[in-house]
């Protein structure tokens, strides 16, 4: 669950920086992807500690 809210809160994070440096549509697509990606695999690494830490 912490991995799928990492990789739409970084879509939407790379989607509003692109529009912000005023990006066309591919920018923001682009940017929306790839920081969808990089959030979702630091929430993923994040919470493998975290449940090693745990148990």
């Amino acid at each position: 669950m912490l991995v799928l809210a990492g990789f739409v809160g970084g879509t939407i994070w790379g989607g509003y920086l692109a529009r912000r440096r005023k990006g066309d549509r591919l920018d923001m697509l682009q940017y929306a992807t790839s920081s969808g990606i990089v959030f979702g695999l630091l929430a993923y690494f994040a919470s493998l500690i975290f449940l090693r830490i745990i148990s």
